[in-house]
């Protein structure tokens, strides 16, 4: 795969010190070696260029840090500029790998095999972490809400905080007559995508729209862009309610969710326990490990608004240093250590022993082309 710098000055710009200044399949030397997936040394050497999901953002600068303290020669650069803008970035040649919080789209799939040959690209989950409903009403942390409110609340058909639908389940609570004010991403988004399912699937009847990554024009309100913009807007207004990543609410009050008969908090456990129950996407290739979560499960302790974070990669790159850069990298993230580095900075829930398994047998089958 060759990245191509052309035309993609805004999907480029630098977070922190993070400068895209290179690409991996023109910059990355080192060995054969593939890496064994800890944070020790795996060989390698090179420049890895990878942009996406802002919801990532803790958990790959943790992972930055991990692999290249074990890897010296070895530079990963990340630029968080959302999932959709990462997958068009990559099936563009101009990242080495994609942060999204949804997987390949069909069409995607077809596109991805211009860039990555014919056996294309494959999806690995990298990140399971729940998303907040979440608002801001001083002394106020924590409310139930079930899907249908939630729906209502987000297109505006809820108008205050003290409404009846929003009291009949929060009958100990001091609601106020403050105004909601919505606030969504402004950017595509694959948190936007995985909140819009979650409603089509959860509360059908209320929200009608189909799951998609930009938000519906019919429902714009306040807005923001990436995990770290909503949060800002929602922090600075009282009344105000948004969607994010759960590691990153800060101190956000936050909504327990209805599932079943029960209100689940957001956790890592009940996160990963809506990912225990879900099902592998249908018609995939061999190694490409999409899931559908299910969004209207009634298990209990499950939490189903929950993101699957995927890392797009290549099936084969141009270069073999490439290849083992890409390997190496993915490996450790999958790593035990890389999922406990994640789960310390981003709360975010470890994969199970199965699907670290399955995503360790795609990276392995990663190759250069020959």
């Amino acid at each position: 795969m060759k990245v191509s710098h052309v035309g993609r000055s805004a999907a480029v710009l630098a977070i922190g010190a993070l400068a895209l200044t290179a690409c991996g399949s023109d910059n990355a030397t080192g060995n054969t070696n593939s890496g064994g997936g800890s944070g020790e040394s795996s060989g390698v050497s090179g420049t890895l260029t990878g942009i996406g999901a802002s919801s990532q953002q803790a958990a790959m600068t943790a992972w930055q840090n991990g692999f290249q303290s074990a890897n010296s020669g070895s530079t990963v650069q990340y630029s968080p500029d959302g999932s959709g803008a990462g997958r068009k970035a990559f099936l563009a040649g101009g990242a080495n790998f994609a942060g999204s919080d949804a997987y390949l789209s069909d069409d995607e799939v077809e596109q991805a095999k211009q860039q990555c040959g014919p056996d294309g690209a494959m999806d690995l989950p990298v990140y399971i972490s729940p998303i907040s409903v979440a608002f801001n009403l001083p002394g106020i942390e924590s409310l139930n809400l079930d899907a249908p409110t939630i729906a209502k609340i987000f297109k505006g058909e809820i108008k205050r905080w003290n409404a009846e639908q929003i009291k009949q389940q929060n009958p100990d609570a001091d609601l106020p007559d403050t105004p909601i004010t919505v606030v969504h991403r402004s950017d595509d988004s694959g948190t936007t995508e995985n909140f819009t399912d979650y409603l089509h699937k959860a509360a059908p009847q209320e929200w009608t729209k189909d799951p998609a990554q930009a938000w519906p024009s019919e429902y714009a309100a306040e807005n923001n862009k990436g995990t770290s913009g909503v949060v800002s807007t929602t922090s600075g207004t009282e009344g105000a309610v948004t969607y994010a990543d759960s590691s990153a609410v800060g101190d956000l009050g936050t909504a327990a969710i209805k599932v079943g008969d029960q209100y689940v908090t957001h956790s890592p456990e009940a996160a990963a326990k809506a990912v225990e129950v879900s099902a592998q996407a249908e018609g995939r290739g061999e190694h490409d490990l999409a899931i559908n979560i299910g969004r209207d499960t009634k298990e209990s302790g499950a939490y189903p608004l929950v993101l699957i974070s995927y890392h797009i990669v290549c099936s084969q790159y141009d270069s073999q240093e490439t290849a083992d850069l890409v390997k190496a990298f993915e490996n450790y993230v999958i790593s035990e250590d890389g999922q406990k580095a994640a789960a310390d900075s981003a709360g975010s829930a470890p994969l199970s022993q199965t699907l670290r398994d399955q995503a360790k047998a795609a990276v392995d089958s990663i190759t250069a082309k020959g």
